[in-house]
């Protein structure tokens, strides 16, 4: 892999030439379609656009060039395209020239996920040269549709618009017909509309992507490059109301437990709710939901982690993908990309989690504990007006959950959630057409409840954001200021203070220090950024330069986690980009890009924690195969976290390594393999991780793939395990620690029609750390690596009953003890999903969710994946059937 990595840097270093400029964006005239209103008749959606209706505009296009990889050179084959409307529909006709029919791919899929040829159109309805509407129509009929934001830098493909399409294969290659209901677009009043508009088509077999309205990849822009849409006359804002009530029948079997009266290895119910969308007007909706099903299609992956930190998993619900972009507000979101790009104001996770709170029980007591909390309720506005300004109001109410606790001759309840009202105003604006973009958001969550030493009362989050671009937005400058304040009992505000975000208790840190009295937190963070995100290409090439540099901070205090996503605070982040890229294809590669980034981070006591130096390079060769390699050169580290509040702990340096290869997507059968590794100075840590994918497409319809993903680490002595008391001193206890894991997952997909589908998704998942050779944290900031800790000596330490009796002082008497903590941890979990939309926006759902979470035991003598399947598979599993009916009501 060193060898792999060392050759392609060197041979993108070689181009690394200065030549002619080419041409930029503001030297491109747009294009300009005139489209036409239907004054009589209607289009019959057959993929065959042969209506008289259609000879009212002429067809458009027949002048596509090439996007990728041969970008500005003449297409394979050309497209055309005519648009056309109604008082309720917008109406898009394709016709995709190819001599060889016989060769067009028709693969299906899952909806979005774009299989074979296709060709779409984005429409910036708003015109706000921003954001835009994507509909993509395969040439097997399977949509796509996406919500463009930031002038194409995010594609959201959550987003779900109620709209049709059909296809057809002919002598000349294919066409399609598409009809977009009005309602599912947004527009302002005007009579005089100009919608911004782009086509882009896909030749799957050449890899081939062609556009109708030129934009350089090296502009760094989309939307704002679109070409111009007119004749939109008397296009009148429609009323959208949609109304969408459901009903779920749900039956669970799984292993009975013997004397437990809530697991008796067999349940059912039934729930009804409903979901609606009203247009409050042609650019703000209100989406509201009444006892919501939020259940998952497919499960969350399995994750374990021993370092402390939190797991973060992406929104899957519906009602909270939804307009979710208006929603965002990201703390750093730097094109570097540290750990500290996962912090988020608004995570929306946080609602209708698990409860915070599990009963304390006695032997002979069970409990009946929801898994999740209800929302009750939830509405949200949102929207953007004629005026640039974006919009986004949400406001959900969960209920109180309350355990049932049974004893041998007892019942009891007790609250595990208390009834809690979360609530999220965001708002920006645009200036000048989008080159500056001010906002600001602002978020409350306020609990009740008997839960207040666990959770806080309140907590209340805001932040303002700026946004500027200039020279044809090839240069930004982006910064934001936010603040936190929480409030509780005197012993919640105790237990935040020392929680692993915070750790003021930290004896090396006076910065601040514990207060046991205080009832409140007032914290602050903020990001400062400036980069290059675009700009003239040069020589045959391409070749862009762009950076993205900043600071980021999050102040001791700083607390974000009741409704958003923080993983620490008390530090101050450095991080630089800076990339070469080549988007045109020559030679034999078809793009390429080489990256350089450093990260540096200090505390707020001003030491310097962390130093990191990295070089990568990617690329995709002319057989459409890609290749990436980076190497990471870890200089300085120092962890205020490692010791859950001991005093901060030096970390050796180390050196790394990762890569990767990708086979030609266009193949029936596909592989991809990842591999990295990681070593520390004078062997004292290392990691490694590798993940293969093997996919097929037996057929058109169908697609299978199955993963293996393994993972290794060693440290040595430096794992936390406890903290204990030794007379007047707390001993921070560590260990080595060894961890595998194994992690399998088969996906299968097969298409009957693009409108029924039949999904399966399987994982098991296997971890094992091993602790060994326990000790205590010494000398935390030695140079030597050997003198930062005292290892326990045989007669020091001796194994009863699950936990380590310490003799520290060698007297015959146990000083302290310990916990063992060495644990297996192993999961199934599989979705069966078959889903019709027997009408559009109508949907079908037949799910079987089997899982499995076995209580391992001690299996130490079995390998670990003979300790997966031997055990997971040889347990009765947990299996429940639904059938979900929704019928959705347009207007």
């Amino acid at each position: 892999m060193r060898i792999l990595t060392l050759g392609l840097l060197a041979l993108l270093y070689s181009f690394l030439s200065f030549s002619q400029e080419n041409t930029s964006i503001e030297d491109i005239k747009k294009k300009k379609y005139y489209t036409q209103k239907l004054s009589s008749g209607s289009i019959k959606l057959d993929g065959v656009p042969t209506e008289p209706e259609w000879e009212a505009v002429e067809w458009g296009g027949g002048d596509f060039i090439g996007y990728r990889p041969f970008e500005g050179k003449e297409p394979t084959y050309q497209t055309k395209f005519k648009i056309i409307y109604d008082d309720k529909y917008l109406y898009v006709a394709y016709r995709a020239y190819d001599a060889e029919p016989d060769s067009i791919v028709q693969r299906m899929s899952r909806r979005d996920e774009f299989p074979g040829d296709w060709v779409e159109i984005n429409i910036d309805s708003y015109h706000d040269l921003r954001s835009a509407f994507s509909f993509t129509i395969s040439a097997s009929g399977v949509r796509g549709e996406e919500f463009i934001s930031n002038n194409g830098n995010n594609w959201d493909s959550s987003w779900n618009p109620i709209w049709q399409a059909k296809t057809n294969i002919d002598e000349e290659g294919w066409t399609a017909e598409v009809k977009i209901p009005l309602s599912q677009l947004r527009f302002g009043k005007n009579p005089d509309k100009v919608w911004g508009f782009q086509i882009q088509r896909i030749l799957f077999r050449n890899q081939e992507r062609s556009i109708f309205q030129p934009i350089p990849q090296s502009s760094g822009v989309w939307v704002s490059g679109f070409a111009e849409l007119h004749g939109l006359e008397d296009v009148k804002p429609q009323k959208q109301i949609e109304i969408a009530p459901y009903t779920v029948a749900k039956l669970e079997r799984g292993p009975a437990q013997a004397g437990n009266p809530f697991q008796t290895g067999k349940s059912s119910n039934i729930t009804a709710g409903v979901d609606g969308k009203v247009a409050v007007t042609s650019d703000m909706i209100l989406d509201f939901t009444i006892n919501p099903d939020f259940g998952q299609v497919e499960a969350d992956p399995s994750q374990v982690r021993i370092d402390g930190f939190q797991n973060f998993f992406q929104e899957r619900r519906p009602f909270f993908i939804e307009s979710r972009n208006i929603f965002e507000y990201e703390l750093t979101g730097s094109q570097a990309g540290g750990d500290y790009d996962s912090d988020l104001l608004f995570y929306s996770r946080r609602i209708g989690s698990s409860p915070h709170s599990y009963p304390d029980l006695t032997d002979s007591e069970y409990a009946d504990v929801p898994q999740n909390t209800s929302i009750l309720g939830a509405a949200k506005f949102s929207g953007k007006s004629k005026n640039g300004w974006s919009i986004g109001i949400l406001e959900s109410v969960t209920q109180e959950e309350i355990a049932t606790i049974k004893g041998e001759n007892s019942e009891r309840t007790e609250i595990v959630e208390p009834q809690t009202n979360y609530f999220v105003s965001r708002i920006q604006k645009d200036i000048k057409g989008g080159e500056t973009v001010i906002g600001g958001i602002l978020t409350s969550v306020n609990r009740k409840g008997n839960l207040n030493d666990l959770l806080h009362n309140d907590a209340f989050t805001g932040g303002f954001d700026l946004l500027h671009y200039w020279k044809n937005r090839t240069y930004y400058i982006k910064g934001s200021a936010i603040f936190s304040h929480v409030t509780g009992t005197a012993e919640k505000i105790y237990n935040t203070q020392t929680s692993f975000e915070h750790l003021f208790q930290r004896p090396d840190s006076d910065r601040p220090s514990v207060d046991p009295t205080r009832t409140s937190l007032t914290g602050s963070g903020g990001t400062i950024r400036i980069g290059k995100s675009g700009g003239t290409g040069k020589g045959e090439k391409g070749r862009v330069f762009n950076f993205d540099s900043g600071v980021t901070y999050r102040s001791p205090e700083l607390e974000l986690n009741d409704i958003g996503f923080m993983q620490t605070a008390n530090e101050i982040n450095h991080f630089t980009w800076a990339g070469f890229r080549y988007p045109k294809s020559f030679g034999k590669f078809r793009n390429a890009r080489i990256n350089y980034n450093h990260f540096f981070k200090w505390d707020f006591d001003g030491k310097l924690m962390f130093q990191l130096f990295n070089v990568n390079a990617h690329a995709t060769f002319q057989n459409n195969w890609s290749m990436g390699s980076g190497l990471n050169w870890n200089t300085f580290d120092v962890s205020n976290n490692a010791l859950r509040g001991g005093s901060a702990i030096r970390r050796p340096p180390g050196f790394g390594q990762w890569g990767y290869i990708n086979s030609d997507q266009r193949k029936k059968i596909q592989a991809f393999a990842q591999g990295s590794y990681f070593v520390g100075k004078d062997a004292v840590m290392n990691f490694t991780n590798v993940n293969f994918t093997l996919s097929a497409q037996p057929i058109d319809a169908m697609s299978v793939s199955l993963s293996t993903g393994y993972n290794h680490s060693y440290r040595k002595q430096d794992q936390y395990v406890s903290q204990v008391s030794y007379g007047d001193v707390t001993r921070t206890i560590v260990s080595s620690v060894n961890q595998n894991t194994w992690r399998y997952t088969l996906r299968l997909n097969y298409n009957i029609t693009p409108d029924l589908t039949l999904q399966y998704y399987g994982q098991p998942f296997i971890t094992r750390p091993e602790y060994e050779g326990y000790g205590y944290v010494k000398d935390p900031l030695n140079k030597s690596y050997e003198d930062r800790f005292h290892r326990f000596t045989s007669s020091q330490i001796t194994e009863q009953d699950g936990s380590f009796m310490i003799d520290e002082n060698g007297d015959g008497e146990t000083d302290y003890s310990f916990g063992d903590p060495n644990f297996n941890f192993m999961q199934f979990r599989s979705n069966l999903v078959a889903r019709w939309e027997y009408k559009a926006g109508s949907e079908l759902y037949l799910v079987w969710s089997q899982g499995n979470t076995p209580d391992t035991g001690d299996y130490w003598e079995q390998t670990l994946n003979q300790n997966l399947f031997s055990n997971l598979f040889g347990q009765q599993a947990n299996n429940i059937f639904l059938v979900k009916l929704t019928y959705r009501f347009l207007k």
